[in-house]
């Protein structure tokens, strides 16, 4: 994909920009480099918010490898510099949804948990809402609106 110097953060037009061009929207749960937070090419800042963890945590633990085993640890370094992509602008489309993404990775168990709940929640809306609907106080409320007009 190619970057355009007059993209904010979402991208040229907003958040929905995958949707509106047809373009297929990248994976919000895969692991990318971030360049924008990182420090060298973003290699820590991408394992680490793909963790959910302190990039300075990362960047120690990598710090500490290169001390203990410089050889490995450069290569692993630069393979996956050039094996991660970059993180797309507008990966996310608000912030709830990457706390979301976050949560699913770092805890999936609960946020399976949350999901359902949630639906649980949907369903029962849903079915008081259906049994407002079927009933004869709603037929009742309606005729009575109608008259008014």
């Amino acid at each position: 994909m190619r970057r355009h110097r007059h993209w904010g953060p979402c991208g040229p037009r907003g958040p929905g920009r995958w949707r509106e061009e047809g373009m297929q929207r990248p994976s919000p749960s895969r692991l990318y480099r971030d360049p924008e937070r990182g420090i060298l090419k973003g290699v820590c800042a991408g394992v680490a918010q793909y963790f959910g963890i302190d990039p300075i945590i990362v960047r120690g633990v990598v710090v500490i490898a290169l001390f203990m085993f410089p050889p490995p640890t450069i290569i692993i370094y630069l393979i996956l510099t050039f094996v991660l992509p970059r993180r797309p602008d507008g990966l996310y489309e608000t912030p709830a949804e990457e706390r979301f993404w976050k949560d699913v990775r770092t805890e999936p168990v609960n946020t399976l948990s949350a999901l359902r709940h949630r639906f649980r929640e949907l369903e029962q809306r849903l079915r008081r809402m259906e049994t407002y609907v079927t009933s004869q106080e709603f037929r009742l409320s309606r005729e009575i609106n109608d008259l008014e007009r």
